[in-house]
C-alpha cells in the first residue's frame, strides 16, 4: 500500500474537476463574503461536500480511526484521547491524508481550492497539515479558545488559512465550532493546551481583549465549512448530546511560505532547513489562479 503523499492530484472520482475557467466559476466567492472575512475573520456555511462526498468520507474515518491500520505509522499524530479528562474523548490526528484516497482528494476539492486562493488574497496555494477532530455522543471533549498559528511559528510569514468542515450536523448543543469575531486583530497570544480547560487562554488575555471576547457559535450542517484566519480565537465546547460531531479540518498557506526552524515541520518527515520555501512531497502546490 502506497503513501498517497506521493500523489499530487486527485486519485479517485469523488471530486470532479474543472476543465475550463467557466467550470471554476460556480466555486467562486462573492465580493461581500470576500469582505465579511477580512472584517470579521471568518467565513461560515460555504458548502464543500455533497451527500456521496460525506459518507465517503464518513466511512474513511472509521477506517483511519482503527489503531491497527496497515498504514497507521504514516500519521503525524494520532490522539485516541487528546484530553486529559478520561470522561471526556477528543479524538484529533494528523496526517490521514497520506492513508486513505477519500482523505487524499478532499484536499482536491474544487469549492475548497478555490475558497481558499480568494481568502489568501487571490495567491497560489500549498496544503500544510490536516486534522480530524471527533467528539463522541454523551461524553466529548472539548478543544480550548486557541489561535491557530500560536502553533504554527515555526513557519513564516504569516500567510495560512484554516478550513472546518463537519461530517456531522454542528450546533451548540454537540459542540459546535466558536468563534470570536475580529479577534484576529489581537496579535498574536500564548500557545495553550488544545484540549485543556477553556479559560486556559483567556489567562493571556489583556483587559480589552477580554472586554471582546464575544464568541459565537457557528452551527453547520454536514458538509458546509467554515474558514478562518490564523489568529481568529475559536475553540468548541463538550459534547454531551446524543449526536456525535464528527469533522476535518485542512490547513494550508500562500506559496512561498518558509521553514523557520531546523526541526522537522510535522513528526515523521524530513526537516525543510531555516530560510528554506515549503515545497515538494508533503506541502504540495494544491491550486495556482493563474493556471485557470
Amino acid at each position: 500500500m502506497n503513501d498517497l503523499a506521493e500523489f499530487h492530484a486527485s486519485i479517485s472520482d469523488l471530486f470532479p474537476q474543472p476543465k475550463t475557467k467557466a467550470d471554476w466559476e460556480q466555486y467562486r466567492l462573492s465580493e461581500e463574503q470576500l469582505d465579511f472575512f477580512n472584517e470579521e475573520g471568518y467565513l461560515a456555511d460555504v458548502k464543500l461536500l455533497n451527500e456521496d462526498q460525506i459518507e465517503a468520507l464518513k466511512n474513511a474515518l472509521d477506517e483511519v480511526m482503527d489503531p491497527t491500520h496497515p498504514l497507521h505509522s504514516l500519521f503525524h499524530e494520532f490522539h485516541s484521547n487528546e484530553s486529559g479528562d478520561p470522561n471526556k474523548v477528543l479524538f484529533h490526528s494528523l496526517g490521514h491524508w497520506r492513508i486513505h484516497p477519500a482523505f487524499h482528494d478532499v484536499i482536491w476539492n474544487p469549492a475548497f481550492r478555490m475558497a481558499a486562493s480568494q481568502l489568501l488574497g487571490d495567491r497560489a496555494v500549498r496544503f500544510w497539515h490536516d486534522q480530524l477532530f471527533c467528539k463522541p455522543a454523551h461524553h466529548g471533549g472539548n478543544v480550548a479558545w486557541h489561535q491557530d498559528y500560536s502553533y504554527w511559528t515555526r513557519t513564516i510569514e504569516m500567510q495560512h488559512l484554516t478550513c472546518w468542515c463537519g461530517l456531522d450536523d454542528a450546533n451548540e448543543e454537540n459542540g459546535c465550532l466558536q468563534y470570536v469575531p475580529r479577534s484576529h486583530r489581537w496579535g498574536l497570544l500564548e500557545k495553550p493546551a488544545l484540549a485543556g480547560e477553556m479559560d486556559g487562554l483567556m489567562q493571556m488575555m489583556s483587559e480589552e481583549q477580554k472586554a471582546n471576547f464575544k464568541p459565537v457559535p457557528i452551527p453547520l450542517k454536514a458538509g458546509h465549512g467554515a474558514f478562518h484566519h490564523p489568529l481568529l480565537v475559536h475553540g468548541s465546547f463538550a459534547n454531551f448530546s446524543d449526536r456525535s460531531r464528527k469533522a476535518f479540518v485542512l490547513n494550508v498557506f500562500a506559496d512561498g511560505t518558509v521553514s523557520d526552524t531546523d526541526e522537522p515541520l510535522l513528526e515523521g518527515i524530513p526537516a525543510i532547513k531555516k530560510g528554506l520555501k515549503l515545497e515538494g512531497k508533503f506541502f504540495p502546490l494544491i491550486f495556482n489562479p493563474s493556471e485557470i
